[in-house]
């Protein structure tokens, strides 16, 4: 029996993150090089959001390309940008048949001028679908977000446009490239490492997270279903006891 049945449809968490990682490693144990890891990583991002849209899940994220990944050989780049215009044009009909809508965040400016128009049509053709959000973190990381953050804030304050006493917590969630999404109830990360990697790292304050030494090209749908478990069983307290959630 699949783990997806013994799931509780009616306890799901409403944001899954991912941190894909191990696709070099993967690669490297099958002879191969880096770019044979990513090209099956891409595989396991269609299972995992077609697993999730088979849940009902509403948003996943996946961290697919770091601020500081432009710090890797130069050649790597260009071939992840690449099959990232590869994989848009491959997946945007299942996207639309699947009803996912398709988002981006992160410091989209820096993407070469094809990857970018590439990954902005595929936004606007699935904007009218109503089922599962696919956020792609691209060009992203959490410091990069919360600099800019701080930046407009800073702005504003310098033109009498918001009183530095009036700021809250919800003043930066609005200004955050996740505004308007859920902060994540669920964390994975593949690939063996136990560390987040700058990302989301306001939104992931009370986020559970699911450790895995599975590398992300093996990573697929029962795996998945597995972590959606693990969130089932744990107790999200919220800063309050298991007394008062059970009031």
């Amino acid at each position: 029996m699949s783990l997806k049945e013994k799931i509780d449809i009616n306890y799901l968490p409403q944001h899954v993150a991912i941190i894909m990682d191990g696709n070099g490693r993967w690669a490297k144990s099958k002879g191969e090089g880096r770019s044979a890891g990513h090209r099956e990583g891409v595989v396991s991002v269609r299972k995992i959001v077609e697993a999730a849209t088979a849940i009902g899940l509403k948003y996943v994220t996946v961290y697919t390309f770091s601020n500081e990944n432009w710090n890797r050989p130069r050649e790597e780049v260009a071939a992840l940008m690449e099959l990232l215009v590869a994989a848009i044009h491959r997946e945007t009909p299942d996207l639309m048949k699947n009803n996912v809508c398709l988002k981006a965040i992160g410091n989209l400016n820096r993407l070469p001028e094809k990857a970018y128009s590439t990954l902005m049509d595929c936004i606007e053709e699935t904007s009218v679908n109503t089922g599962t959000t696919l956020v792609l973190a691209l060009s992203y990381s959490s410091k990069w977000e919360l600099t800019e953050v701080v930046r407009q804030i800073a702005a504003e304050a310098a033109e009498n446009k918001i009183n530095p006493n009036d700021i809250t917590e919800a003043t930066v969630s609005a200004r955050l490239t996740t505004k308007g999404i859920p902060d994540p109830d669920l964390l994975i990360r593949t690939g063996g490492e136990k560390r987040i990697s700058n990302f989301l790292l306001w939104q992931m304050s009370y986020t559970e997270f699911y450790f895995t030494d599975t590398y992300w090209p093996d990573f697929r749908e029962e795996e998945f279903y597995g972590a959606i478990l693990y969130y089932q069983q744990r107790e999200r307290r919220f800063g309050k006891t298991s007394e008062q959630l059970n009031l």
